[in-house]
């Protein structure tokens, strides 16, 4: 869309010279004669720019740059003026001009400056915009989201606060599964009570159970005194066991126990006790595939699963890249104390073509690392990450062999090759291919390959 500008000259040649040139440049135009008549304009119809000569009879340019930005603060000024000097343009800016220009000054001196603050208006525009991306968005604590997947998401996740069932949240790493636990808990009726993290893969299987459930002294090597585990920590609160995939069978056959009649008892101990601790659990496995394996309980999953909150990987829900780059903007900003630098819309074209392995958290971290690194209080290109920066596949690349080729063939082939580099792993295959998990799946059992190779 081309910008509007508000020329106002008393000279009528000048006038008509700056318009024809404005306008054979793309610009739509409307030139006023003088300040009184430039404000009625504003007050009729919404402008862009304003470029205005200093000197001019009645209301000069600096009046009528001043009552211009109270009219309409987000307009840009241009002045023009043969009597520049330094006084004259400092005083202008002070008062709120973008950029000036000294008469008499040629076409392409004057299209250089008008595209400068052209630029630097849409660029200002985009970042209002994203601004008021995070007040019109849906939000959940840190989780911001505006997608009918993320609607789903945070409809579950109120029902959770509202009731005291076990709650199951899958999905891959990095895309907010502790937030999700953090806000259930903190918005429901345990706020005030304990909230306990455990990372069920970072636990050495030995000592699974002593941190969960506590020990006696003497309960093992190593045992010189009793120990609260931590459900007991968790009394009255809430335990949030990240990674539950990866918990020992035994362990979880401890856990079901718990669920189903709040005691526990500790390594080495015979006394029971009994806790009153809502359970939520994370994983970033498929937990039904985990119990078609044999590597988790089935009796276990059901219980777990009364109220599942499943969170989507970040390259299935684009549609809010915009609303949380806007969020990450302010916060990371702020953490760092620094003014938010303005984002143009080629830095979120080069966002969207990253397909985000890492999700949220892997988009929070990349801008933290572009705003510490900027240059400027504009970002750049420049200032993003390599993998940010390398061009969109081009399907002109590919070339079609001479003798031509069997799509299925070549289907099967890539399917091998991604299964290969992966080890065997499905999901990180369907990952590499661009596919959803059940596709991939559809496809291996379609061309009869085996997981493994």
């Amino acid at each position: 869309m081309s910008q509007r500008i508000l020329i106002t000259e008393d000279d009528r040649v000048q006038r008509e010279i700056i318009r024809d040139i404005l306008e054979q440049a793309g610009y739509e135009t409307c030139p006023c004669a003088d300040g009184p008549t430039a404000l009625d304009a504003l007050a009729d119809g919404a402008y862009d720019i304003l470029l205005t000569d200093m000197k001019m009879p009645g209301m000069d340019g600096l009046e009528l740059l001043r009552r211009a930005k109270e009219q309409c603060p987000d307009l840009d000024v241009v002045v023009m003026t043969a009597h520049a000097t330094v006084k004259t343009a400092v005083t202008a800016i002070k008062e709120g001009a973008a950029d000036y220009i000294e008469k008499p000054f040629d076409k392409d001196e004057l299209l250089l400056v008008m595209a400068r603050t052209s630029e630097r208006h849409e660029l200002r525009q985009h970042n209002r915009m994203l601004v008021r991306l995070v007040d019109d968005s849906v939000s959940l604590g840190n989780i911001v989201g505006k997608s009918p997947v993320m609607h789903e998401v945070f409809e579950r996740t109120r029902r959770a606060v509202s009731v005291p069932s076990t709650v199951l949240i899958q999905g891959e790493s990095g895309t907010g599964k502790e937030l999700i636990a953090r806000h259930i808990h903190f918005s429901g009726a345990r706020a005030k009570k304990p909230f306990v993290v455990v990372n069920c893969a970072a636990i050495p299987e030995t000592l699974v159970e002593s941190e969960l459930f506590g020990h006696e002294k003497g309960a093992f090597t190593g045992a010189e005194t009793s120990r609260s585990g931590k459900f007991e920590l968790a009394h009255g609160g809430t335990l949030f066991l990240d990674e539950i995939g990866d918990m020992r069978l035994e362990s979880q056959a401890k856990l079901l126990r718990v669920l189903q009649d709040g005691v526990i008892e500790r390594v080495g101990g015979h006394k029971p006790r009994t806790v009153d601790v809502r359970v939520v659990v994370a994983t970033n496995h498929d937990l039904k595939q985990c119990v078609d394996a044999g590597k988790f309980r089935e009796d276990l999953y059901y219980r777990l699963e009364v109220l599942a909150i499943t969170l989507p990987p970040l390259r299935e829900r684009m549609e809010d890249l915009p609303y949380l780059v806007s969020h990450f903007r302010e916060k990371v900003a702020e953490k760092l104390g620094i003014t938010p630098p303005a984002i143009g819309p080629d830095i979120l074209d080069a966002l969207r073509r990253y397909r985000w392995p890492g999700n949220v958290r892997e988009l929070e971290n990349t801008l933290e690392q572009a705003f510490i690194l900027a240059k400027g209080d504009t970002l750049t290109l420049d200032d993003l990450p390599e993998k940010l920066r390398a061009p969109e596949p081009n399907a002109g690349d590919i070339v079609l062999p001479a003798g031509g080729v069997v799509l299925e063939d070549l289907e099967q082939e890539l399917i091998r090759q991604a299964l290969e580099r992966t080890g065997g792993r499905v999901k990180d295959a369907a990952e590499l291919l661009g596919l959803t998990y059940k596709t991939l799946q559809y496809r291996m059992k379609k061309h009869e390959i085996p997981r493994t190779l």
